[in-house]
């Protein structure tokens, strides 16, 4: 069975909720918490709560991703229904949570004080971590170009800025649109990252946990990747000239997003760093780092479904992982 640490355990042998929902049993002075075991009652209604959730994303992410991908076009060309999608997850859980009659103070929206805002800033550096050397090694030997992201005339046309970034020299260009995506751009990206996250971490990696899967880190990942499948297999999103190989290799891209998101949601209590780290990395990697990325191979190594991306991404979620769990897998209360 899982073995956390929960800060502030109650030194009295019983049962307490952390998150608001995952069920653990804390031993008399002791500050170690098993899992809830999986024929309790709170597993049951966790179980019954995943099945409710999962039946209804299925559906709704189903009408919606075929809307976008049966035209054959990019994923791009549907922003409205892009959003629409997005916020499947965090309809799923209200959903499942209106049919159980539960609250959603377990979502924890509050910033989890300077855990949280540490892990908020942490959940930035992530994508520039992986921007730099991901793409950083594909340019440098060759395997992928740089040119410099251009804005778009859409985007000279909606403002004034992106002229005056167009003017920058290459360098200079690209530096600011990445500073302009780990800031503006990631805030504004929340609005449609927080559809997501309030669904996969807000509410499905809390039941899984409750309900006694193993692994639930992982297994979030897997249906996160999943999820994504029939954009990748289309064409309309995060595809490489193998459509296959795109969906095998964003696993470990996600996998590696996911330990990182899910370890900031718990260690911290709050869903603000799962929320952020999200956007961040839509904001900074799907943007100056893919868009300043050209040439025959570019969608082989980087990008969502890249190789180099992939691998980096994987490692940098597997030390994240693994140093939580050597100090403790501490779990924030509410």
């Amino acid at each position: 069975m899982a073995i956390l640490q929960v800060e502030q355990a109650s030194p009295l042998a019983g049962f307490r909720l952390i998150l608001g929902y995952l069920l653990v049993d804390c031993h008399q002075g002791s500050k170690e918490a098993i899992m809830s075991d999986p024929t309790t009652a709170f597993a049951a209604k966790a179980r019954r709560g995943l099945a409710i959730y999962f039946s209804v994303l299925i559906i709704t992410s189903g009408i919606v991703e075929w809307l976008i991908v049966k035209n054959g076009d990019s994923m791009s060309h549907h922003p409205n229904l892009v959003l629409v999608l997005m916020w499947m997850p965090a309809l799923s859980s209200a959903v499942a949570r209106l049919a159980l009659r539960e609250g959603i103070r377990d979502v924890s929206f509050r910033f989890g004080g300077k855990v949280g805002l540490t892990s908020i800033g942490f959940a930035v550096l992530i994508p520039l971590i992986v921007g730099t050397v991901a793409y950083g090694i594909s340019w440098a030997t060759g395997l992928v170009g740089f040119s410099a992201i251009t804005p778009s005339p859409a985007e000279l046309a909606m403002s004034p800025a992106a002229a005056r970034l167009a003017a920058l020299e290459p360098i200079s260009r690209f530096l600011a649109s990445v500073a302009l995506g780990a800031t503006i751009f990631t805030v504004y990206g929340c609005l449609w990252t927080a559809g997501e996250e309030i669904g996969w971490r807000g509410y499905m990696l809390t039941r899984l946990i409750a309900a006694g899967v193993p692994q639930p880190l992982f297994v979030s990942a897997l249906i996160w990747a999943v999820w994504h499948f029939p954009l990748i297999l289309s064409g309309a999103y995060a595809s490489g000239p193998f459509p296959l190989l795109s969906a095998g290799l964003f696993i470990f891209t996600v996998t590696g997003i996911a330990l990182v998101a899910g370890v900031l949601r718990l260690r911290s209590g709050s869903i603000w760093p799962a929320i952020v780290l999200h956007a961040a990395w839509n904001s900074i990697i799907q943007n100056p780092f893919d868009r300043s990325s050209v040439g025959a191979g570019a969608t082989l190594w980087v990008g969502e479904s890249g190789v180099l991306v992939a691998v980096i991404t994987l490692i940098v979620g597997w030390l994240v992982y693994q140093r939580w769990r050597k100090h403790g897998a501490k779990v924030a209360t509410i």
